[in-house]
């Protein structure tokens, strides 16, 4: 199991507060985008990909931080 000092977990945190963020604004983008008469398919589908590469690095970034203890 990975051992963090408080200095990591801090930076950990911080980068996952700022990905969920990230991933929170794509999906509104991608909603409005996808409502609009005007949407761009190949940009909608780029914004998905990127939405997508977030939630890899978010499950993650939770994985280091809050790993599974086994009973």
């Amino acid at each position: 199991m990975l051992q963090l000092d408080k200095e990591q977990e801090a930076q950990f945190g911080l980068e996952l507060a700022t990905k969920r963020q990230e991933h929170a604004d794509l999906d509104a983008a991608i909603h409005t985008l996808t409502q609009s008469q005007f949407a761009d398919r190949m940009l909608v589908q780029r914004l998905k990909k990127r939405k997508l590469a977030l939630k890899d690095r978010i499950v993650q970034l939770e994985s280091i931080l809050l790993p599974d203890i086994i009973a």
